[in-house]
């Protein structure tokens, strides 16, 4: 069952036109008590990286 707050992350990021390719769930910290999980970005290239900041920024304009 994929995670619902990662999930709400892709498709956010997703409607702005980026895709994250290591976009994931980070296993060690599903390890910890009491379960704290990560959300890991991962990497990406300068492109992608543009683009999120671009998105980032209009969003803080409204």
């Amino acid at each position: 069952m994929p995670d619902p707050h990662l999930e709400e992350l892709r498709n956010a990021l997703e409607a702005n036109g980026i895709t994250l390719p290591s976009l994931g769930v980070d296993l060690p910290s599903l390890t910890a008590l009491p379960a704290r999980p990560l959300i890991a970005l991962g990497n990406c290239n300068l492109a992608t990286v543009q683009a999120l900041a671009a998105a980032l920024r209009r969003a803080a304009e409204r």
